[in-house]
């Protein structure tokens, strides 16, 4: 794939208008070599050779600094060719050019000095361009990502794919989405868009366009970078997924691959943009997950190295208070990057700090009285051939049509100039079943444009949910408040992101570990009881017994839960991995078994020591008839804490870390939907469940026999004998494996909290993903990779609004 210096040689050559003949005429150097420095296939050039390429390009003092800067870029970046070595001794004592290569607080490599800036440029000027061009790792690593981009290419390709098919974006045909130039406000320099060196001015480019061609406008950009700007409902997730997969059909092995992401969700405050691109990467294309090269994850690798693309949707969509530090973070990225937004909200951002850097803005364009005209009489069944004037969608097209329309008529084609509202208005009335489309022309009931606009959201979701003949479906109120709720959810949350495993964040930090700590303690103690009970018989010492277990176990996992979750502000993530028998490796995914091993043994020993010391205390307390208090019966307790407190070390660290050596990566063209990465977290949960049972039963057994014959002695005996070292291993196991599937699982947390502490209070159903499926089939729901979103982010903003209306 072609780095800094071949972008920047091609870019020269085409703007000198040479052939790569021509310039091996005017420069000696091979047409194959000239070939193979634009391609990437050589990357690292001698000085000599660089010059000489300088001299045939004819190119000027500054033109001339450009290209050696980016071959000293290139050497800088750990790129090594040997065919081509640079000489010894040579150097340029060059300063990098602003604006481009990879800074340091982005790259995490040492500061360098900062990049000089000329003297005529003014100190408000935006810098130059970013360098569109990928950081190139070594070849055997650059080889590894390029083949990781490829796969997570098909795997985009085939994901928006579908999802076009399903929003029926063809049906009948595509709605036009047009565009012209934006607002020379919200314009950078033109030179920093053209990638001019400093001193140069730029023409505006021509960028008005239709969806067809969006991919190849955005080629036409040097910067690589394209703001999208249009009104709510205008279009601009449809276009950023028509350039998705227009750039995928075209694309070369020397351009990165696009991938969405729905900025709102990102919190620039919090955490970088390319770590949140990585967790983002990972959580919709979990085979990004392992190890790639460097040791760091594929995700990062492919973000760090410019293999990604970011079409970035939304940026509207972010909290007030977030656009600010959003636009100023993407203006210290190098990134080529592709972002959508309304317009106000895009500008108020960069009256508050300053325009995207080297970016070309566009905006959406209204559709037209023929855009309405052609489309909807496409959308109903065709009219009687005997009376062809007698469509559902005549009367009021004609009247919408006509010379001097009345004011309901202007209203309703202002509300019907966005693809939204199009599509709603077709869903609603397009339907001979369904109400009269000339009710949207009463004057008095709709008085204004917003009207016009709330009532055909209102109507959306009792139209989806008319009852069918023969179907069973969900009553359409049920589904309005549970529908309500979830929105209302996302929108507390500050994202358009509904994922099965935050659900659970409804309830609170504290609440939350409170229910998973009382819920946890209780399954572990039932499962003790029952199993002491079955094996001997006593249920008196059964209870109390499985009391002490539950009560430790509750509160142990419980502040494990606390810790890892609630005070660190993280999310219980759905796992990233599968279970191979052979061949699973923990050195492909983030944990190694050393780790584990560790963390396993101090949790395990803490649990076994307070289990064991709380038990023998009680039991030696009733041995002895309460004679000598309880501080008689603390000696035996720490005894036998210890020694049982070193078997369950033991117990957990085997288990934990035989877990890890079984996980793999899962694939990275593996189909991803909520539904796919629930059931493949349920299967990796219930093997988890089995080995850990298996595992753990077995070194607690017979590590209770071992601890048992050992300690008779010194430092003296076990209050707690033998004979239970079977009943501890199986109870131990079972219990051990639930606290751990229930507590710091996702598809346990979803199990103890969304399909059951929710229902229970009425704010979700019980078949939550069977009702989230058929909200995907009616077109309420779209899926975007693991997750799902409402239809439109006005959609979810008025069910939200209604739901708090309801509430009080």
């Amino acid at each position: 794939m072609a780095g800094e210096f071949g972008t920047v040689l091609r870019r020269l050559r085409k703007r000198a208008g040479l052939t790569q003949e021509e310039v091996e005429g005017r420069s000696g150097i091979g047409v194959r070599t000239i070939r193979d420095l634009e391609n990437g296939a050589r990357s690292n050039p001698r000085m000599d050779t660089v010059r000489r390429l300088a001299d045939g390009l004819g190119l000027g003092s500054e033109e001339r600094q450009r290209l050696l800067d980016a071959a000293v870029r290139g050497r800088r970046s750990g790129i090594a060719d040997t065919a081509d070595a640079p000489e010894p001794g040579t150097g340029t004592g060059l300063t990098p050019e602003p604006g481009t290569g990879a800074r340091p607080e982005e790259s995490g490599a040492a500061p360098t000095a900062p990049p000089t800036v000329p003297p005529s440029t003014p100190a408000s000027t935006p810098s130059a361009a970013p360098s569109a061009a990928p950081r190139r790792p070594g070849s055997a690593a650059r080889d590894a990502l390029a083949d990781a981009a490829g796969q997570l290419a098909e795997a985009v390709a085939a994901r928006w794919r579908r999802e076009e098919e399903h929003r029926g974006i063809h049906d009948p045909y595509p709605l036009p989405v047009r565009w012209t130039a934006a607002d020379a406000r919200l314009t950078d320099h033109w030179a920093n868009i053209r990638c001019l060196p400093p001193g140069s001015t730029g023409e505006p480019l021509d960028l008005s366009g239709q969806v067809e061609v969006i991919a190849d406008i955005y080629r036409t950009i040097p910067s690589g970078r394209l703001v999208v700007l249009g009104r709510s409902g205008s279009g601009k997730t449809v276009l950023t997924l028509r350039f998705v997969l227009d750039h995928l059909e075209t694309r070369t092995p020397d351009e990165p691959v696009p991938v969405v992401f729905s900025i709102g969700a990102w919190n620039p405050t919090a955490v970088t943009l390319r770590e949140w691109l990585a967790e983002r990467l990972t959580r919709d294309h979990p085979g990004t997950a392992a190890r790639g090269p460097g040791g760091v994850s594929l995700a990062e690798g492919l973000v760090d190295s410019g293999h990604v693309l970011p079409v970035l949707d939304g940026f509207d969509e972010m909290a007030d208070g977030l656009r600010r530090p959003a636009l100023e973070a993407l203006n210290r990225t190098t990134l080529p990057l592709v972002l959508t937004s309304r317009p106000a909200e895009y500008a108020a951002a960069v009256g508050e700090t300053d325009v995207l850097t080297a970016a070309a803005p566009v905006e959406l364009a209204d559709l037209t009285l023929p855009d309405l005209d052609h489309y909807l009489r496409r959308t109903t069944v065709r009219p009687d051939p005997a009376d062809p004037s007698a469509g559902l969608w005549d009367a009021v097209l004609k009247r919408l049509g006509a010379p001097e329309p009345e004011p309901s008529a202007v209203r309703l084609a202002a509300v019907l100039s966005t693809p939204l509202m199009v599509s709603l208005v077709r869903t609603v009335y397009s339907d001979p079943r369904g109400p009269d489309p000339a009710e949207l022309l009463d004057a008095g009931r709709f008085r204004s444009e917003k009207g016009l606009e709330e009532h055909l959201l209102d109507s959306f979701l009792p139209t989806v949910y008319r009852p069918r003949p023969g179907v069973e479906q969900p009553d359409p109120e049920r589904a309005r408040r549970w529908l309500g709720y979830l929105a209302h959810h996302l929108t507390e949350r500050g994202t358009p992101d509904l994922a099965w495993w935050r659900l659970d964040t409804a309830l609170g930090g504290t609440p939350r570990t409170l229910v998973t700590a009382l819920v946890t303690g209780v399954v572990i103690g039932l499962v003790d009881a029952s199993v002491a009970a079955a094996v001997h018989g006593v249920l008196v010492g059964a209870l109390l017994d499985g009391a002490v277990v539950g009560l430790v176990a509750g509160i142990a996992f419980g502040l494990v839960n606390w810790f890892t979750y609630t005070v660190r502000g993280k999310e219980v993530a759905p796992s990233a991995v599968r279970f191979r028998i052979r061949g699973g490796t923990s050195e492909t995914t983030f944990w190694t078994a050393g780790p584990r091993l560790v963390i396993g043994m101090l949790g395990g020993g803490l649990f076994g020591f307070v289990y064991a010391f709380v038990t023998s205390v009680l039991y030696t307390y009733d041995r002895n008839g309460g004679s000598g208090g309880l501080a008689a019966a603390v000696r035996p307790g720490l005894v036998d804490g210890t020694a049982f407190g070193l078997v369950f070390s033991a117990g957990t660290g085997v288990a934990f870390a035989l877990l890890g050596r079984l996980e793999t990566p899962l694939d990275i063209r593996s189909a991803v939907s909520p539904r796919g990465v629930l059931d493949a977290d349920r299967r990796t949960a219930t093997v988890r469940l089995a080995v850990w049972t298996a595992v753990f039963a077995t070194v607690i057994g017979v590590g209770t026999e071992i601890a048992v014959e050992l300690l008779q002695g010194y430092p003296g005996r076990l209050a707690l004998n033998n004979t239970n070292s079977l009943t501890t291993g199986v109870i131990s196991g079972l219990g051990g494996a639930l606290g751990y599937l229930l507590s710091l699982t996702a598809w346990g947390q979803w199990c103890l909290l969304t399909r059951l502490w929710l229902p229970l209070t009425g704010r979700l159903p019980w078949a939550l993903v069977g009702f989230l499926d058929d909200a995907y089939r009616r077109g309420v729901l779209r899926q975007a990779g693991a997750v799902h979103q409402f239809r439109h982010a006005r959609l979810q903003s008025h069910l939200a609004q209604a739901y708090r209306g309801r509430q009080g």
